[in-house]
């Protein structure tokens, strides 16, 4: 009996060693797909972006780092210097950090008192923002279209209440006027900065609920109802003790909003000036304008990527600081 039960007792401890031996390989080949999938595109742009461009025709491989300086000094380097890149950098940055930091800050009264409802009625907070994603860019640009459009949106409500002419009346047109939201007779709303940011923002604002919403959850309500026993106010019982439990969200949220918003598009070609473009709006016009240069586009994706990650480090640093 134990010349036969031995061979019957090791058939499962081989088939435990195959299972063992297929399921690294398992990791392994997902590991590799997952990386191929991830880094390849990656890859592909930072290897374009140092083609020539072939005049006349479209682009070649090549190692130069021309589409760089372009990006920098300018074309004309060292006869002359272009910062026109560089501008288009410095608003997709300014865009990004006040639409992100809006939509925040908006964005977490709501979350807060939302947390302070019912399991139910939170619930149904939270289908209603989640269906609001399904939303797309262009979706809701249009709509901003509508409700800032000079003949049909809220200008043209300013004027048929006499809200404009009040504003007249009272000195402020001119103001409106200085920060480019009124033209000669009427206010104005497109295009403008104004305009551009709180579509960004509103773009995101969903984004922030959902990333509030966990820590502002877990939020101890002792703390607060503890704080105004003893007499602490509304705003005081915000500003000590719930604002520093959930610091470290704050300042995520507005990182990981601040890096989505590098890529808008859509928002920026409808609201934005066009000397106020940002620099994602240029990487399509090179790739796929008049132009066709991919190498150029690639590059300023490159450098819009390398910022991105150096404020990606800049928030990992400064969380890492606050936490110790």
């Amino acid at each position: 009996m134990s010349v036969v039960s031995e061979p019957s007792s090791a058939v499962p401890q081989m088939a435990a060693a195959a299972a063992a031996k297929r399921l690294p390989l398992a990791r392994i080949g997902i590991w590799a797909v997952t990386l191929f999938l991830c880094l390849t595109p990656f890859l592909l742009v930072i290897a374009i972006s140092f083609g020539q461009k072939i005049e006349g025709a479209s682009w070649e491989w090549a190692f130069s780092f021309a589409n760089y300086q372009r990006v920098f000094v300018g074309a004309n380097w060292p006869e002359e210097f272009t910062a026109l890149y560089l501008q288009k950098l410095y608003y997709s940055l300014y865009y990004a950090v006040i639409a992100s930091v809006l939509a925040v800050i908006t964005a977490f009264p709501f979350t807060y008192l939302m947390t302070g409802l019912s399991k139910r009625a939170q619930s149904a907070w939270l289908v209603f923002i989640l269906s609001s994603l399904s939303l797309s860019e262009v979706f809701i640009v249009m709509g901003w279209d509508v409700l800032l459009s000079n003949r049909s949106g809220l200008p043209m409500v300013f004027k048929a209440t006499g809200l404009t002419q009040w504003l007249k009346d009272v000195g402020w047109f001119e103001t409106l006027r200085d920060w480019g939201l009124a033209n000669p007779r009427d206010v104005k709303f497109k295009t403008s900065v104004f305009a551009t940011v709180l579509t960004m923002a509103y773009l995101v604002w969903p984004y922030a609920v959902i990333l509030l919403y966990p820590p502002l959850s877990r939020l101890d309500r002792s703390m607060t109802e503890a704080a105004r026993t003893m007499g602490a106010g509304p705003w005081t019982v915000m500003r000590t003790v719930v604002l520093p439990a959930v610091r470290l969200p704050l300042m995520g949220s507005v990182l990981l909003l601040f890096v989505f918003l590098l890529g808008v598009y859509v928002a920026v070609t409808v609201f934005a000036e066009p000397a106020k473009q940002t620099m994602a709006v240029s990487v399509y016009e090179a790739v796929r304008g008049n132009t066709l240069n991919a190498p150029f586009g690639s590059a300023q994706a490159v450098i819009l990527l390398l910022t991105a990650g150096l404020f990606l480090a800049l928030g990992q640093w400064l969380t890492r600081r606050n936490a110790s």
